[in-house]
């Protein structure tokens, strides 16, 4: 068997029945609990469960186990695959897709909508939240789009390397909005995530610019030039540190 098959056989959704305790004192008892899992094969012993919620949908942060851990403690649930998880996630990152559209073409609102349908079926979806925010700040709603920001910094988000480009791009947006501190915040989370991105790292230095850190402008172009010492960009903003006598 190829190891695209044994990911594909180990892929799905899957079932797992805890033991819990309810109730307090004499009317203690144990009942058993079943809950419901997406789980995604990462490596030959490496998989990523994460629970599905009531739209029956992945949703929160992943947790690793191993082979021995997911044959022993979970069951297979091909039918529920097929028949409701698979249809429901499909549907929206079909949803996504259009608000993503709508967005690319100015139509703020339209977008703004289909991701709060996004958010509805998965509360914690990190490209409906990020949406949400760039589209209010399209429209200069500001103090909304910082209710977004706190939500977004609050929740147990699924943050994933492959989001580095939405922190990217909804940091641009916080510093032309002039919400710096928000918009360092998110090219530092960004940062985490791909830490050899020089571009984030010029992003940063720029917002750390508006905000008249020069010390941490100059050591954020340091690193950015460690990584790609024919930065152009970075090159001259450095030459631009130097002659003003900055940082």
């Amino acid at each position: 068997m190829s190891e695209n098959n044994k990911i594909q056989d180990l892929s799905g959704v899957f079932s797992r029945q805890r033991i819990a305790k309810v109730g307090t004192g004499t009317t203690t008892r144990r009942v058993a609990q079943i809950g419901y899992y997406f789980v995604e094969q990462m490596a030959e012993d490496l998989f990523q469960v994460r629970p599905l919620n009531s739209n029956f949908v992945p949703t929160g942060d992943p947790e690793g186990i191993d082979r021995d851990a997911l044959l022993k403690d979970y069951t297979p649930e091909p039918e529920m695959y097929h028949k409701q998880v698979l249809p429901n996630m499909k549907e929206l990152q079909k949803t996504l897709a259009r608000a993503d559209r709508y967005r690319q073409q100015g139509n703020s609102f339209s977008a703004e909508m289909e991701y709060t349908n996004a958010i509805k079926v998965d509360e914690m979806n990190v490209r409906g939240n990020f949406g949400v925010g760039l589209c209010l700040m399209q429209r200069g709603e500001t103090e909304r789009a910082n209710d977004v920001f706190a939500r977004l910094v609050s929740m147990d988000a699924p943050f994933a390397p492959e989001h580095k480009h939405m922190f990217n791009d909804f940091g641009i947006n916080l510093r032309k909005s002039k919400m710096i501190p928000q918009a360092i915040e998110y090219y530092s989370k960004a940062i985490a995530l791909s830490p050899e991105d020089e571009h984030l790292r010029y992003n940063l230095a720029r917002a750390y610019f508006e905000d008249e850190q020069y010390d941490k402008v100059r050591e954020e172009l340091t690193k950015c030039l460690e990584l790609n010492p024919d930065f152009a960009e970075a090159k001259k903003f450095v030459a631009y540190l130097d002659k003003n006598k900055l940082g």
